[in-house]
Order: structure tokens, then C-alpha cells, then sequence
């Protein structure tokens, strides 16, 4: 008896993660549903700069900058919850690619207390804040990463450096290191202008302020992705997480009507071995 108790105290634990596991793969799906229309608004405003700013550099190459030797400082989009399989193993991955692959050391920004933890103490991280957890937390960590990074490119030390993006892209399904700044990595006109494009502002003063526009719109498009990227693991690490435990549950039901056949047979056998031994000593049944 006490160990089909203990199978049926085990069958409702499970029971209680699994309505727990369903209740996070329903606020997954319902955040994916909200990121959509963010995203594809997002992504929409981004094309629009970067052919505005194609069709501009295209008239003023002098404009055209690229950072010295390679330097780069990269913001590393990570996530602020668990439960959302290797999605930050595979930035540890890329973050290690990243500095195999240049002769001089990267500068990291890390976004997402998850990550950040996984990472630690390290040379080249200057910075680690939180992630958003839902699409409602987005603009307020905008907000702090471009204030960091404002203030990070204004010093010395970071003079020339280029700024870069490594995060889980939702367009591609995998990681992208992506150049935000200076301008580059832009789509080629869709056709060759007669005429340059007539402006209110010297070039110089309308770059830096299309600049400023595209950084904030770029960087709401990638944390924006990238939610929507751990979303979309949470989603199918628990259902994955759920077949598991649908199996486990399986099993545990068959062990625990086993255990339950076994003592209605010992039950029976009992019941049939005392009357035996009252036959035997002549008393009535």
C-alpha cells in the first residue's frame, strides 16, 4: 500500500508541474502573438533609414566611415528568464566565435541577468544590465542601453571603435552579428538618382542626427527579435519539457495499476488462504 501511495503522491506532483509547464507555454505563445506586430513595425521603420541613408552616403561617400583596425564594441542580447533551452549557450558560443575571429579584443555590453550570470567576471565586459521579460519592458531597457552607450561612446578609449549587435535574430532563426555603427552593411539603391536629394541640413549635421534615429530604431528592432527569438524556444523547450513529462506520467499510471493489481491479488490470495486454514480446523467460514 505504501508504495502505491508513494506512485500516486509522485503522479500528482507531476500533475501540479505540468499545469505550472502549460501556464508558462501560454504566456510564450500569447507574448509571440504580442511581438509580432512590434516586430514587423519595427523592422518596416529600419528599412526606411537604411534607404534613406543608402540613397544619402550614396551622394556623400566623403561621409562614409569604417572603425579603425577592426575595434568593436557589441551589445549581447541575451534573455532574463530561464526555461528557454541552449538560447543563451549558443550566445556564449558565438560570443567566444567572435573573439577567436578578431585581432583585437571586443568590448561587450551584455543585456539579460541570465546571461550575465553564465558569463561572470571577465575582460572585455563593461557592462551587464537587465532584459526585458515581456514586450511592455522593451522601451525601458532601450532607454538605459542607449544612456550606457552614449556614454561609453563619448570616451577616449572608444574613439573609432565600430558598434555591433550579436543576438538570436527571429527573421533567420539563428544568431547575427549585426553592424549597427558607423553606417555600413546598408541595401544598395534600388536605382540610381539624377539628382541629389535636396536638404534643410549641412550633410554632416543630417548624418549625425539619421545616425541618432537609426540607432534607437535598430536597437528597439534587435531587442524586440531577440524576445521574440526566447519566446519561441520557451514555447518549444516546454513542449518538448511536457511530452517528457506526459511520458513519465504514462509510465507511473502503469506502475501504479501493477501495484495495485499485485495487492488485490494478495488481497484475494489472503482471503482464499484463511478459509483454507478455517476448513481445515473444522470452524465455519
Amino acid at each position: 500500500m505504501s508504495r502505491r501511495r508513494e506512485i500516486a503522491r509522485r503522479l500528482d506532483a507531476l500533475s501540479d508541474i505540468g499545469g505550472i509547464m502549460s501556464a508558462m507555454k501560454g504566456l510564450a505563445l500569447m507574448e509571440t502573438r504580442i511581438l509580432t506586430d512590434f516586430l514587423v513595425s519595427q523592422q518596416r521603420m529600419v528599412a526606411g533609414i537604411e534607404t534613406a541613408a543608402a540613397d544619402f552616403l550614396a551622394w556623400h561617400a566623403e561621409l562614409v566611415s569604417e572603425p579603425f583596425a577592426g575595434r568593436e564594441l557589441c551589445v549581447l542580447v541575451g534573455s532574463e528568464q530561464g526555461f528557454c533551452g541552449d538560447f543563451n549557450e549558443a550566445l556564449l558560443a558565438g560570443m567566444e566565435a567572435v573573439c577567436q575571429a578578431k585581432a583585437t579584443p571586443v568590448r561587450w555590453l551584455v543585456v539579460g541577468s541570465r546571461l550575465a550570470a553564465r558569463i561572470g567576471e571577465r575582460d572585455g565586459v563593461d557592462l551587464a544590465q537587465p532584459g526585458a521579460i515581456v514586450a511592455d519592458e522593451v522601451p525601458a531597457v532601450l532607454l538605459r542601453l542607449t544612456r550606457e552607450l552614449s556614454g561609453f561612446m563619448a570616451r577616449d578609449e572608444f574613439a573609432g571603435y565600430g558598434l555591433s549587435a550579436l543576438y538570436h535574430c527571429d527573421a533567420t532563426g539563428d544568431l547575427r552579428m549585426r553592424h549597427l555603427l558607423p553606417l555600413r552593411d546598408l541595401p544598395a539603391p534600388e536605382r540610381a538618382r539624377a539628382h541629389a536629394a535636396e536638404l534643410n541640413l549641412p550633410p554632416t549635421e543630417f548624418l549625425r542626427g539619421l545616425t541618432g534615429h537609426y540607432l534607437h530604431a535598430v536597437l528597439n528592432e534587435v531587442l524586440y527579435s531577440s524576445l521574440m527569438a526566447e519566446n519561441r524556444q520557451r514555447q518549444a523547450h516546454m513542449d518538448r519539457a511536457l511530452q517528457r513529462l506526459d511520458d513519465d506520467s504514462a509510465r507511473l499510471k502503469r506502475r501504479y495499476n501493477t501495484q495495485r493489481q499485485e495487492e488485490i491479488t494478495e488481497e484475494i490470495e489472503l482471503i482464499l488462504l484463511s478459509a483454507d486454514m478455517l476448513e481445515e480446523t473444522g470452524q465455519p467460514s
